[in-house]
């Protein structure tokens, strides 16, 4: 029997539980502000306290690989441990490590985070397309198969993107149009929702002159300490804002170690996005 696939249970899931993606970003300044040490135990300590208090009540977490890889194995072994208790809890979870390259390579990194067998087998998985779309070819075959998702760096809120997405091809189309347009035929005839998606900045305003319709989900980083909040979705996003998933970190991460904080934070925000998008 095929795996139901990523788009389908997103949608599920953002029905049930809210639009809200959750990230889970140990920086070492966070960890200070937890009262914890930079170490692996104050990893460990910070990553089991927010999956233990918000698995069972938001849609999506998504741990950004760096700050956990940057301790080495042991930092591994707690994303591995992460992922595995999040995804127990019924979240989803949506591993920000925006791997990019080609061929053989890019299937080893899909294997890594998209393989049903490995330990860090994710929901879904940001890449990067900037060595062309095609090169993402094996994670797009893998994620099909296993009933995966991606998120593909489209429109990213940080302003050096712009050098990148906003340049203009021989055909007139930017680079970030070309990655939404092989989106949407990525995603054609998907039902609820396509399974690869875009990443697109919450603090980027008025995108009217993009094409946001890929029938596919589009996350929405920028929510919160970034300046975004979620009342300017519907500009941002237009008549495309029901499949956006909006990310927050700091937003909700300061409010621990306290799970109630974190709790109440990440409800407010959950809360806040459904009345803005409708």
């Amino acid at each position: 029997m095929s795996p139901q696939p990523f788009g389908a249970r997103l949608r599920q899931a953002m029905d049930n539980r809210g639009p809200l993606c959750v990230g889970i970003d140990p920086h070492a300044s966070l960890l200070a502000d937890w009262g914890l040490n930079d170490d692996v135990a104050g990893l460990a300590r910070f990553t089991r306290t927010v999956v233990e208090a918000l698995g069972e009540t938001v849609a999506v977490f998504k741990p950004q690989a760096a700050f956990f890889e940057r301790f080495g194995s042991k930092g591994i072994a707690v994303l591995e441990t992460a992922v595995a208790e999040a995804r127990e809890r019924g979240a989803l979870v949506l591993m920000d490590a925006k791997r990019g390259d080609i061929g053989s390579t890019m299937a080893a990194y899909a294997d890594t985070f998209l393989g049903k067998d490995s330990p860090l087998f994710s929901d879904a998985l940001t890449v990067s397309p900037y060595l062309g779309y095609g090169s993402l070819k094996p994670a797009v075959d893998l994620a099909k198969e296993n009933g995966c998702g991606l998120f593909v760096l489209a429109l990213t809120s940080n302003p050096e993107g712009q050098e990148v997405q906003h340049a203009v091809r021989g055909d007139g189309a930017t680079i970030g149009a070309t990655m939404l347009a092989h989106l949407k035929e990525e995603n054609a005839g998907a039902e609820p929702l396509g399974s690869f998606g875009a990443v697109v900045g919450a603090t980027l305003g008025d995108l009217s002159s993009y094409d946001l319709a890929v029938n596919g989900p589009l996350l929405a980083p920028g929510i919160g300490a970034q300046g975004a909040t979620p009342a300017d979705l519907p500009e941002v996003f237009g008549a495309a804002v029901r499949n956006v998933v909006p990310s927050v970190s700091r937003g909700v991460l300061r409010h621990g170690p306290d799970a109630a904080g974190l709790r109440d934070a990440a409800a407010r925000f959950a809360e806040d996005v459904a009345a803005a998008v409708g």
